[in-house]
């Protein structure tokens, strides 16, 4: 981007946040954190509005229950139903990487159902549920609810998820992650403990280290239902015999304890590409909020700072495209019904047509931009930011910007994400909706 694009814009009409407010590095990953009780952000002071959160004043004020079944799974049912997530999500854990780290092994798993703003975390016998819920503007906030029966059952905020929730693993702002452990941990970049974060950009020989999967994905080999990896502290060896293309769990512990019995793998493909879109959307977000409120107090502008915003923007514009997503090197096919409702869960174009829509052939997603573009956190990103960011994915699509780092991008590809974008996308700027001869 030029200097008149987004952050000349910043430079020009106000100043921005001095560089000694943090650290910048090359990469995200390696920034320090941002400062939570910034005026611009106040994390833990400004009122959440999330979808945890809405439903919390619901129950209290009357205007909803969350029904209890005694039959281990106590709130669970009743909660993803009011927070609208199917059961088909569901993705099983056995690494100790939880709050209740004495409740989970390889025969009582940890459970995790989501959708696109909110991850519920089921243990069994623990002594709560785990949430966290995706705010527009606040990023990831992080919630318990007891397991017991309750006469008026209600959300604590948990801010001391934070320890493991905040840092390079999360881009240095409150975040969720999906990390793989790994049995040779000091080979590795991205590092959690000993194990690292996987998204869509992980080869498939890195993923699910400490988690189950089941589906099926030709030759291709990855780390999960390997029982010997169950703890980030002390990893196991390489993958066991009988780990790979696995389609039933009942042999591995009691699924029956489960809402589901499956950890279908279409699901955590889905939900390793959505931590890190919300994470880069939260990073910019509040970056970019955190400039415009310096600069309105007077503060000088700093080049290094407008050059990593720059940088940060067009990483996320990137990650959206899946212009760095590792190619799959056989079709994947999962075995829940994960893989049929989840496109169903969005808009489609005139033509059927949808960014939910699943290839799983060499690729996770049929039109590479992500279906995040949809969601309130893209939406609650500072006007001049998300303006700046349509146009350059429009700049992409129409073929103004041919850059190497898009040609994977194919004309077609193009053409038919720019379709369905304009045809289900509300809010989208004038140009994106004017046909013009360049862009037919």
């Amino acid at each position: 981007m030029n200097r008149r694009g987004l952050l000349s814009a910043l430079a020009c009409t106000v100043a921005v946040v001095a560089a000694a407010a943090w650290a910048w590095a090359d990469r995200l990953e390696d920034t320090f954190s941002l400062p939570l009780d910034h005026p611009a952000i106040q994390y833990s002071q400004k009122t959440p509005n999330d979808p945890v959160a809405r439903l919390d004043k619901q129950l209290e004020n009357g205007q909803t229950k969350l029904d209890f079944v005694p039959n281990g799974w106590g709130y669970l049912p009743a909660l993803l139903k009011q927070l609208g997530i199917n059961a088909d999500s569901q993705v099983l854990v056995f690494s100790k990487t939880s709050i209740q780290i004495p409740h989970i092994s390889p025969r009582t798993p940890r459970a995790i159902y989501f959708n696109d703003d909110v991850a519920v975390g089921y243990v069994q016998n623990g002594e709560e549920l785990e949430l966290s819920a995706l705010d527009p503007r606040q990023g990831i906030i992080f919630y318990t609810l007891e397991a017991a029966k309750s006469a008026q059952p209600g959300f604590a905020r948990r801010d001391d998820c934070l320890r493991c929730h905040l840092g390079p693993v999360t881009l240095g702002a409150p975040g969720i992650l999906i990390s793989s452990v790994h049995p040779r941990s000091e080979e590795l970049r991205d590092v959690h403990g000993s194990s690292f974060v996987t998204d869509h950009r992980s080869s498939f020989a890195e993923r699910w280290g400490g988690w189950y999967v089941t589906g099926t994905h030709g030759a291709q080999r990855h780390l999960g239902n390997n029982v010997a990896l169950i703890d980030p502290l002390h990893p196991g060896g390489p993958a066991e015999e009988g780990t790979q293309n696995v389609t039933a769990l009942a042999k591995m512990f009691d699924t029956s304890k489960y809402l589901a019995p499956t950890s279908d793998i279409v699901a955590l493909m889905t939900l390793e590409h959505q931590t890190r879109m919300t994470n880069l959307m939260t990073r910019v977000g509040w970056d970019a909020r955190i400039a415009l409120h310096d600069a309105a107090n007077g503060k000088e502008p700093d080049d290094a700072v407008l050059k990593q915003l720059e940088l940060e923007v067009e990483e996320m514009i990137g990650y959206m495209l899946f212009t760095d997503e590792a190619p799959l090197g056989a079709p994947v096919a999962g075995v829940s019904s994960f893989s049929k409702t989840f496109p169903q869960r969005g808009s489609v174009d005139r033509a059927g047509r949808s960014l939910r829509d699943f290839d799983l052939r060499t690729r996770l997603f049929r039109y590479p931009l992500s279906y995040m573009i949809y969601s309130a956190a893209f939406d609650g990103l500072p006007d001049l930011l998300r303006e700046h960011v349509y146009r350059r994915i429009y700049d992409v699509l129409t073929g103004k910007d041919q850059s190497k780092k898009f040609a994977r991008l194919s004309a077609e590809d193009r053409r038919a994400v720019l379709e369905i974008v304009r045809q289900t996308k509300p809010g989208l700027p004038a140009y994106w909706t004017a046909l013009d001869a360049s862009d037919r």
